[in-house]
């Protein structure tokens, strides 16, 4: 009997070293890897991979679980964070309503995903909430 093989595959064919100093710098990166025609149609989920000292290693896409209500798979995520070797990490994504403020599962997202990448050895260094305008950053509104 043969068992499926699954591959995960992490390409790095970025020269340029950037490095992910606050939440703006992420904030303008994100704006450049989203469709932001589509902002307020899907919501979209994102992870920023980094190294131990914040420089860019890649953005990982994360499936949508509906369009309407956005939940995070902690599993797979992690899984994409270990393969890449990311030792920080940076959670993305956006509410269609345009209302950048974090709701109670927002909140509850980033707790079980900081508790969860706490058992990893990942830091979880920020959520950010987009919009087309602006955003709302976890860290700096000391909600990590």
């Amino acid at each position: 009997m043969k068992a499926s093989e699954i591959k995960i595959s992490y390409l790095n064919d970025k020269l340029e070293k950037v490095l992910i100093p606050n939440s703006q710098t992420i904030y303008n990166l994100i704006k450049i890897h989203c469709n932001l025609s589509n902002i307020e149609i899907h919501e979209e989920v994102k992870v920023v991979l980094l190294s131990k000292a914040n420089i860019l290693i890649g953005i990982c896409d994360l499936p949508k679980d509906s369009i309407m209500n956005c939940s995070i798979n902690i599993k797979l995520l992690l899984s994409v964070v270990l393969r890449a070797k990311s030792s920080n990490i940076i959670l993305v994504h956006n509410h269609i309503s345009r209302n950048i403020n974090p709701t109670d599962v927002d909140k509850r997202i980033t707790t079980a995903l900081k508790n969860a990448c706490d058992m990893v050895d990942i830091k979880l260094l920020d959520h950010l909430i987009i919009s087309k305008e602006s955003y709302f950053s976890f860290k700096d509104g000391s909600f990590l």
